[in-house]
């Protein structure tokens, strides 16, 4: 390892945004210390052009690497099979950071050896050009912890975390390819070998929202239904198989719960297609009683976190038109 932090920029057809993105690393003091990884995933547009200009600007700092379309997941296992760093990042690329907070960020990187690294970020409303803060309360007045005592406090979302490398390609993490959804299978997989996280008042990603195409917009989640469920069984199958193994008891909890997290958004996800579509509904039914047959703890920790799917269960789907409704009333109103 000769460089203190990998970047990680996935980017397909991201002419329009990647300029920026790449420039927002640039800071002196700081080139030497990062490598920035453009994994191209067969781009259609000038994409890789654009960041070989970079290359042959600071061709100590980036790196082009070309590669055929296999999704978001292909790109982040390239980039820890090539990773050099002490720390590992992903920044997608239609975001970029805030470079100020992010050369400091490297900098503390230097002198620290936790498993997890934690800091704040902002989403950035695409069209209105609003920010809003995303902080951590509990991290702010426990800024170095173990993970189990992190777990109980508090989410970690993929924006805010920086992962050492090592854990990463010692234990060979692999995303799903050719899907959509995997960031939640980024920051699920290396748990059972996290034990130590240090918070940074910092704040460092710069996430980009309101763009319609999104895969994280309502269409997009619409559009992406079958990858949204196969994620979500796969971390219900990971979280089942850690703790059959006999892992950390805290760690199994917190296993159980980001797959709950997922069971529940995934029935939001059913909920918002038309109530009359009964393809849908038997996917849902279908969906929700694999859920039940794979874990039965996840099954009833998501019950109790949707009304909806509480109700839907209790009623044997009955309603279905009524419960459906009132979920998508509640989302506006929210």
């Amino acid at each position: 390892m000769n460089k203190v932090l990998t970047v990680v920029i996935p980017s397909y057809n991201v002419e329009q945004y990647l300029r920026d993105t790449l420039s927002s690393f640039i800071s002196e003091e700081i080139m030497s210390e990062i490598e920035i990884l453009v994994v191209n995933d067969g781009s259609k547009d000038s994409t890789p052009k654009i960041a070989e200009e970079y290359v042959r600007q600071y061709p100590q700092t980036f790196r082009l690497i070309n590669k055929e379309n296999g999704g978001h997941g292909s790109t982040i296992n390239r980039g820890i099979e090539e990773a050099s760093g002490k720390y590992f990042k992903v920044v997608d690329g239609d975001d970029w950071v805030n470079t100020e907070d992010f050369a400091e960020l490297v900098r503390r990187l230097e002198s620290t050896d936790a498993d997890y690294v934690v800091t704040n970020y902002y989403k950035v409303n695409d069209r209105t050009k609003e920010k809003k803060l995303e902080d951590f309360p509990w991290f702010r007045e426990n800024p170095v912890s173990t993970f189990n005592e992190a777990a109980h406090q508090s989410e970690i979302p993929m924006h805010a975390l920086v992962i050492r490398t090592e854990i990463l390609q010692k234990n060979r993490i692999r995303l799903d390819e050719h899907c959509f959804y995997v960031d939640n299978e980024y920051i699920t997989f290396p748990v059972p070998y996290v034990n130590t996280v240090q918070y940074f008042d910092l704040c460092v990603y710069m996430y980009r929202l309101a763009v319609a195409t999104q895969s994280v917009s309502m269409q997009g989640f619409q559009k992406h239904l079958p990858d949204h469920v196969r994620v979500t069984l796969r971390l219900i199958d990971f979280a089942v198989s850690y703790e059959k193994s006999g892992g950390d008891k805290d760690k199994a909890v917190y296993l159980n719960n980001q797959a709950a997290i997922m069971v529940g958004d995934q029935a939001g996800i059913y909920a918002s297609f038309p109530a009359s579509d009964k393809e849908i509904r038997r996917q849902f039914e279908e969906f929700d009683a694999a859920v039940k047959e794979k874990s039965r703890t996840i099954y009833e920790l998501s019950d109790s976190r949707s009304k909806m799917l509480h109700a839907l269960r209790k009623s044997g789907f009955k309603r279905y038109w009524f419960w459906t409704a009132l979920s998508k009333l509640r989302m506006r109103v929210g």
